[in-house]
């Protein structure tokens, strides 16, 4: 078992010895994975985004002024005075008497918190007559923490899923504090791309545009209740004014391709799902000849006329794309819209010179240290000093192929870790070590004193690198970035050092013991 552990690590280590493209070609059932480098060790983009949080709170202000204008006509309840302010909405009725009536029409609006339980159920918005007498719908404490927790969580998984399209390796996105994500992408070395993918929301809708407001109006930014004003993504159109509500959702899609329509033009060809489909099938259906906006992020890209039902599911977007802003745009369709914009906080690059230099000077400081440690314990300890030193190689084979293994990200202060632990692996050997000497001295048997070293000493051994570990389990636990590449290599580092020294190096002097049968330990 302790040769199959053996062999395994440097089954596992071998790849790293190859370039990536002679590891993919390894056959299926060898180890192909590799350590993967570092922002700080192969250059890379670093960005800090922000999630403007109190945009999703707003839009969903926007949906209940929607929905309560719409609901209050269907139920022909006057109203007057209907706008959004601070963080509710509020109007007031023309006739009072209806106010109880209009209440428990408002309560059905409401949407249900996701973390309820059976026996208490909550909602986002709570309704109340205030003492102006207007009637207000503001979103609870629960309701706002919930968007607010929810906006970010959604943004992270869309930025990974946006970074993973462009076909990046490992890229490490980690939530800091309530608001904020932390993005390296190891190995891109252009920063705009990512900046470009990253800044674009990509919330894509589809509107019908309200014909009742004429170009003058619009101009003086007169429209009717219900419509906003949007401009084009090309300057040369002018704005034109569509309704609120979408018709159609982004949600709703399940798959957008770059691809070229019968003239040979580059458009983003699009499917939505069965709800989707349904729902654009019976827009279309019912608005034949009338103009529909594709709205991207509140920019008009094209407003066709609907000549005909569109059924099926599937569409086509056009509007003067290029090959490459037609495919970027594919990739955040199929990604996703996040939830609400991302502000660029900090933005660094980090050169593949620099991570270069790095990576020579962790060698550097590898290999000085391994030499020390060799010739030090072989000077210490004669030929339970080689024992050891075969054991030290084969710990760092062990923690590398336990690196590939995890494909863990190996990062400067990972080069520290692995460095760190060259020195305690030989710890645990000159515990035993001298607790041998100790036995010998005292007149014991080689065999012996071998046996009593080994059991005397594991206490102390254990003691020792439990410890280490509780520090480096605290540190994976809070830390982030390379401080969490340290703690992986320090824990997997105290966990093959162990083996090595108390199993490895025991078994080989056991061996050599068994063979040798030597009346004396020379240590």
């Amino acid at each position: 078992m302790i040769l199959l552990v053996c062999l395994a690590g440097f089954a596992f280590a071998f790849p790293n010895f190859l370039t990536r493209e002679q590891a993919d070609d390894l056959p299926s059932f060898l180890p192909s994975s590799q350590v993967n480098l570092g922002l700080d060790l192969q250059g890379g983009s670093h960005m800090l985004l922000e999630v403007d949080v109190d945009a999703v709170v707003a839009e969903r202000l926007e949906v209940i002024l929607d929905d309560i204008r719409q609901t209050l006509r269907k139920e022909r309840i006057g109203y007057t005075g209907l706008r959004i302010q601070g963080d509710q909405v509020v109007f007031r009725l023309r006739d009072d008497a209806e106010s109880e009536k209009t209440i428990d029409i408002l309560e059905t609006l409401r949407q249900p918190l996701s973390n309820n339980v059976i026996a208490a159920i909550s909602y986002d918005t709570e309704v109340e007559v205030t003492d102006a007498g207007l009637i207000a719908m503001h979103m609870s404490e629960q309701g706002i923490m919930e968007r607010r927790q929810n906006a970010v969580q959604q943004s992270i998984e869309i930025v990974r899923r946006r970074v993973d399209e462009m076909g990046t390796r490992e890229p490490s996105i980690q939530r800091q504090g309530d608001d904020r994500v932390l993005v390296q992408v190891p190995g891109l070395q252009d920063p705009a791309q990512l900046k470009a993918m990253l800044n674009t929301t990509a919330k894509l809708s589809f509107h019908l545009l309200d014909e009742t407001a004429s170009p003058t109006d619009i101009e003086r930014g007169r429209v009717p209740p219900g419509s906003k004003i949007l401009h084009y993504t090309d300057p040369a159109f002018p704005p034109i004014a569509v309704r609120r509500r979408a018709m159609v959702s982004g949600e709703n899609l399940v798959d957008a391709q770059p691809s070229f329509n019968e003239n040979g033009v580059p458009v983003v060809s699009i499917r939505f799902d069965i709800a989707g489909a349904r729902q654009f099938g019976d827009v279309t259906r019912n608005n034949v000849n009338r103009r529909f906006a594709i709205v991207l992020d509140d920019e008009v890209i094209s407003a066709p006329v609907i000549n005909e039902p569109i059924l099926g599911g599937q569409a086509q977007i056009s509007g003067g794309f290029t090959v490459q802003t037609a495919n970027d745009l594919a990739t955040l369709l199929r990604a996703g819209a996040l939830p609400a914009p991302l502000t660029i906080l900090e933005e660094r690059t980090v050169g593949p010179e620099l991570g270069a230099d790095s990576v020579e000077a962790g060698k550097t400081a590898f290999l000085i240290g391994l030499i020390g440690v060799l010739i030090f314990i072989v000077l210490a300890y004669g030929r339970f000093g080689l024992y050891a030193n075969v054991a030290l190689v084969v710990n760092i084979a062990l923690l590398l192929g336990g690196l590939s293994a995890l494909s863990a990200t190996l990062t400067l202060p990972g080069i520290a870790g692995i460095v760190l632990t060259i020195g305690m692996a030989v710890d645990a050997n000159v515990l035993v070590f001298e607790r041998i000497r100790e036995e010998t001295r005292l007149g014991r048997t080689p065999m012996a004193a071998v046996d009593t070293g080994y059991r005397q000493a594991m206490s102390t051994i254990m003691d020792a690198n439990i410890t280490t570990l509780i520090a480096a389990l605290i540190l994976f636990q809070f830390g982030s970035g390379p401080i969490k590449g340290f703690a992986v290599t320090l824990t997997i580092g105290i966990l093959t050092s162990v083996f090595t020294a108390v199993t490895l190096t025991r078994f080989i002097i056991a061996m050599w013991l068994r063979r040798a049968r030597p009346s004396e330990l020379k240590l």
